[in-house]
């Protein structure tokens, strides 16, 4: 029978204990929420969506990974606001989802599988300058675009030359600055995006510093093909892109049969038009509301203004308004004023 000693037994003791404490610890760790994977944006109860309103700078970080699908602007702020839902909603929309501008769990993997981790940069607001399109030296019809743009902003108020001078270097400065764009004077695409975002096209008139004659024209006058039509000056201009064509004297209708005033357009061409109303002869009638027209009146050629129209625009230059129905076409406008 085998002999056991003191020693050997504690011995056998020991590599017990140890075996139980190895298995103990094992157990411990393949249990340990943290030997999970990590996931993105959820918590240990489940991912916590983002809405309008919140704050955070979870929200800044989707607001840059939106920028990066164009679904927002490159500045990013931390609000949950209107254009971050708008971009939200918007990328829900495309897959046929709710288009709530809620990010559940489901938007947001999508938005993350989409778009790479935004650098420090990006959620800080800093950049980097882009290739110049256009800077100081350079000449040519982008240029005047450019400062055409620039002057409707309010940044450049000198005359629209065509040249990258001085003048458009610092009027550019000037809008990068406000903007948060690298300030270097020259128009990179970041530049000029925002720039054209904010303004319309330049009209003939802005791109070459045609003044109109006369009083001023109306606004809705200055753009597209327009029959501008003054009360207080008792003409009509021809306006084609803000710029006048072509001015005639005419009258209008009386007290009891006044000519209406506002926004309207040719809907109807009658080159040798008779009234059915009142039986006169109205050549190159333009109608614009209703019965009412632009056309030549003989009697105010021959009486001028000791007279009235039934409501109509007369006419009393014949040639020129012949000149005229040729040159205007079905929907261009008429803008009836007082200036």
């Amino acid at each position: 029978m085998p002999h056991h000693t003191p020693y050997a037994s504690s011995r056998l003791v020991a590599v017990l204990l140890a075996l139980l404490c190895t298995v103990a610890v094992l157990t411990a760790v393949g249990s340990s929420p943290s030997a999970a994977a990590p996931s993105t944006g959820a918590s240990a109860r489940g991912f916590e969506p983002m809405r309008p309103g919140d704050k955070g700078w979870r929200v800044r970080v989707l607001q840059s990974r939106l920028h990066q699908l164009d679904l927002h602007s490159e500045v990013v702020t931390s609000r949950f606001d209107e254009e971050t839902r708008a971009g939200v909603a918007t990328f829900q929309r495309r897959r046929g989802w709710t288009a709530d501008g809620v990010v559940d769990e489901r938007t947001w993997l999508k938005v993350v599988s989409l778009t790479t981790e935004p650098t420090t940069e990006a959620l800080h607001n800093v950049y980097t300058p882009g290739r110049p399109l256009l800077e100081r030296g350079d000449a040519g019809m982008r240029v005047r675009q450019v400062q055409a743009r620039l002057k409707q902003v309010r940044w450049y108020d000198g005359r629209v030359t065509g040249r990258y001078a001085r003048s458009t270097v610092e009027a550019v400065k000037g809008f990068q600055a406000k903007r948060r764009i690298p300030v270097t004077g020259q128009v990179d695409r970041r530049t000029l995006t925002r720039l054209e975002d904010m303004t319309s096209a330049p009209t003939k008139a802005e791109l070459f510093n045609i003044v109109p004659q006369g009083p001023a024209l109306d606004p809705r006058c200055t753009t597209g093909r327009a029959m501008c039509v003054d009360k207080s000056s008792r003409s009509l201009r021809w306006v084609v892109d803000g710029v006048v064509l072509r001015t005639v004297e005419v009258r209008f209708g009386s007290d009891e049969l006044p000519t209406r005033e506002g926004a309207f357009s040719v809907f109807r061409k009658s080159r040798d038009h008779v009234s059915s109303l009142y039986d006169t002869p109205m050549p190159f009638a333009m109608f614009f509301s209703g019965g009412q027209a632009v056309h030549y009146s003989p009697d105010f050629a021959a009486n001028v203004y000791n007279g009235a129209s039934h409501g109509c625009v007369n006419v009393r230059d014949r040639a020129a308004v012949a000149w005229l129905f040729d040159q205007v076409r079905l929907g261009d406008k008429v803008i009836v004023y007082r200036s």
